[in-house]
Formats: C-alpha cells, sequence, structure tokens
C-alpha cells in the first residue's frame, strides 16, 4: 500500500480530463475541489468522488481534484486509476451504468472504408467523435499511450465504451501486444466492442490464443454479440504468414496492414510510392481475399495532404482494398470520397443491377445488358458500388423506385 498516488492531467492545455491525487493519512477524510465549474457541478463531483471513496473503504483519505472539464465517466477512471495505484493490489472496479442505446452489434460484411484511430487514455477526442461518420472508431491502448499510463487508459477505455455514443460506428479496441492485450481483453470485452485490433500480428497461433480468451470472457458475461478481430501485419514474417492468420479463427472478418513497423522490418525507408511495400501489401490483400474476409490499408501520415491521402486511397481501391486507417478527422470524408464509385462506374453498376432485376422478373438465368452476357462476379460488383454510393450519399437508396418514375 502506497501512501499517495495521483493520475489524469491538468493544466491550461488539458481539456476534458482532471488531475486526481489521493493520499492516506490519520485525519479526517476531505475532498478538495478546483474547477471553474464548480458552482454548477461541484455537488455532483464532490458526491460522485465521495461515493467511490466509500465504496473502496478510503473514507479517510485526502482526495484533491483538478478539473479541467472532465465529464463524470472521466472523473471516475481518474479516480479509480488513482486508488488503484495507491494500493496495487486492488482489483475491484467501480462501473458507471451503461448509457441506453449505445451498443449496437455488427455485422462481418459492413462497409470499413475508414476507421478513425484515437489515444486511449486522452478524452477529449472521445466525446464528439461520433459526428464525423467514420465506419469504426478505434480506442487505441498501443502505440499512443505511454507505458507508464497503460492502466490508466484501459480504465478510460472501459469507461468510454460504457458512456459514449458513437452514433452507429463500428466500436473498435486496438489492445496491446502479448500478455498485455491479453489483460486489456479482461477489462474490455465485458463492455462489449463489437471488434478487437491485434497489433504486430506474425503467425497464427497469437490470433488463436486472443479468440479463445474473448470466447472464455463472452460466455463469462453472457455476451450473445460477436466480437470480431482484426488482425494487423506489421513485419516480413507476419506477411508471410498473412493467410494462416486470416484463417486463425472464425472471428477474423479483415487484415490491416501497419507499413511504418513493416519497412523499419525490412529495413527500407517508407516513401510516398510505396514501392518497398507493394509486394506485402499484394500478399496480405491476396491472403484476404483468399480467406474470404475484408482488406483494409495503412494510414495515410500526412494529416495536410488531401490530395496525397486522395491519391493514395484511390491507389487503394484500385488495387482491391476495402478501407484505410485515419488519424484525423479531416482524413474521413476524403477517404469515404476515394472508395466511393466514379460516375461512369456507377451508371454502368445501375444498369447492370436494373438488368440482373429484369432477369430475375423473367425466371432468366443469364443477365444480359444489351448484347453482352453479365457475369455473377460482375453483378456482385456492380451491386456493392450501388452500396458505397448509397453510402456515400451519392445515390438515393430508393434509386429504383425513382428510375420508373421518370
Amino acid at each position: 500500500m502506497n501512501s499517495r498516488a495521483e493520475a489524469g492531467r491538468s493544466g491550461k492545455n488539458v481539456r476534458s480530463d482532471c488531475l486526481v491525487i489521493i493520499e492516506r493519512h490519520d485525519g479526517p477524510g476531505d475532498i478538495v475541489l478546483k474547477s471553474k465549474v464548480a458552482a454548477l457541478y461541484g455537488r455532483s463531483i464532490r458526491a460522485l468522488a465521495g461515493e467511490m471513496l466509500t465504496s473502496y473503504g478510503l473514507s479517510d483519505a485526502h482526495l484533491a481534484i483538478d478539473d479541467s472539464g472532465a465529464l463524470p465517466y472521466t472523473l471516475a477512471a481518474r479516480i479509480e486509476t488513482a486508488i488503484r495505484r495507491l494500493d496495487p493490489a486492488m482489483t475491484a472496479e467501480y462501473l458507471l451504468p451503461y448509457r441506453e442505446g449505445i451498443i449496437v452489434p455488427s455485422q462481418r460484411d459492413r462497409f470499413r472504408r475508414s476507421r478513425l484511430y484515437l489515444p486511449g487514455n486522452d478524452p477529449k477526442l472521445a466525446v464528439n467523435a461520433g459526428i464525423h461518420g467514420a465506419d469504426g472508431v478505434i480506442l487505441d491502448l498501443e502505440d499512443s499511450v505511454a507505458p507508464a499510463e497503460k492502466d490508466a487508459a484501459r480504465i478510460l477505455v472501459r469507461n468510454t465504451l460504457r458512456e459514449i455514443d458513437f452514433m452507429g460506428a463500428e466500436r473498435m479496441v486496438r489492445i496491446n501486444q502479448g500478455d498485455a492485450g491479453l489483460a486489456d481483453l479482461n477489462m474490455i470485452i465485458p463492455q462489449r466492442p463489437n471488434l478487437i485490433l491485434v497489433p504486430k500480428v506474425e503467425d497464427a497461433q497469437h490470433l488463436r490464443i486472443v479468440h479463445a480468451r474473448i470466447e472464455e470472457l463472452r460466455a463469462a458475461h453472457a455476451i450473445a454479440d460477436e466480437v470480431f478481430l482484426m488482425p494487423i501485419i506489421e513485419s516480413a514474417k507476419g506477411a508471410v504468414f498473412a493467410y494462416d492468420i486470416a484463417t486463425a479463427a472464425p472471428s477474423v472478418v479483415a487484415l490491416a496492414i501497419g507499413l511504418e513497423d513493416y519497412t523499419a522490418d525490412i529495413g527500407a525507408e517508407r516513401t510516398l510510392e510505396g514501392r518497398e511495400s507493394f509486394w506485402m501489401r499484394g500478399a496480405v490483400l491476396n491472403a484476404a481475399r483468399a480467406a474470404g474476409i475484408q482488406a483494409i490499408d495503412t494510414v495515410f501520415s500526412d494529416v495536410s495532404d488531401m490530395d496525397g491521402l486522395l491519391a493514395s486511397v484511390r491507389e487503394a481501391k484500385s488495387l482491391g482494398f476495402d478501407g484505410k486507417g485515419c488519424i484525423h478527422p479531416r482524413q474521413i470524408p476524403v477517404v469515404h470520397q476515394g472508395f466511393a464509385p466514379e460516375k461512369k462506374d456507377l451508371d454502368k453498376a445501375m444498369n447492370i443491377v436494373l438488368a440482373f432485376d429484369d432477369a430475375q422478373r423473367r425466371g432468366l438465368g443469364v443477365v444480359a445488358l444489351g448484347s453482352k452476357m453479365i457475369d455473377p462476379p460482375v453483378v456482385k460488383r456492380a451491386l456493392r458500388n450501388i452500396e458505397l454510393a448509397v453510402k456515400a450519399g451519392l445515390l438515393s437508396e430508393h434509386w429504383k423506385e425513382e428510375n420508373n418514375e421518370q
């Protein structure tokens, strides 16, 4: 048992967070609050803090809170972290109620054009993340979190999954590598994320262990909804074994690529042209397709270069990728634009789908467009382009009815 511990941050550049300091002493317990909103919310902040101290048997502790606009779920996460640091043997969790309606099951083959990375230990970006319209929001416990703050990030991400409405985006968490990642799962899976990203996967056994732990936790917590896996290939070894990884567990729905670590692994400099990673991207893409799952391209690291991003997305789409990572909200609409079908492709897709519908009505086994026969894979690709166009707002979901009225 330590005599003093702290968690969180304060300062003029800090938003939506707080610094919490807890000390054990011989006198009576007290709570000291510093907050610009103390007049409005001081009573509720003190009530939550007091309830937590009582639940952990620390009513006689001194608790100081320097608040920079933290919401209750962040305040609770910081207090719990400080208490666990005060007593490293403490394992009890303090769980706030779920916000109603924020948990929505996902589907294996849903669109994953964009996934927005958020640092797991910084609450200011998560609150409004849903308004940007990404297909997925990733709460990151790995590279964006300093080693000394992994415990704090894990608790904050747990609370975020219980409180924040991501407005239809897939709820994703990137866990840490190895045993730390398995420990992440113990706290994260009970909060019912849709998908877990597993970093730096190099063999199938690694993924089977993660899958088995998730299934154990789903059973223990009676979670009916599937939790999907997206392994990230970030090394030469991972690329060589990409198909084994893609087929390691039934919950794998996509393979993603991480090029910063990959280029470091092969001793090459990452370039805008990407020649150094062309083989690797092709290997991962073909492994994903052979396994019947999605292939997700790496992030574009220059957040100010929108033209470069659009060109990169269109190149990824032309190679067959289904999505791309985003490190800033401004990249999301550009990624969606890049994956949306161009007008000539959309016009062709509409004609093919209408011809397909006509063949279905007439009971014909062959689809024809003019004098050309249309193969089933072409129809499938046309249907997907229509879905992409509707998703991107380029086409009304009632386009067939509107077409008949013209």
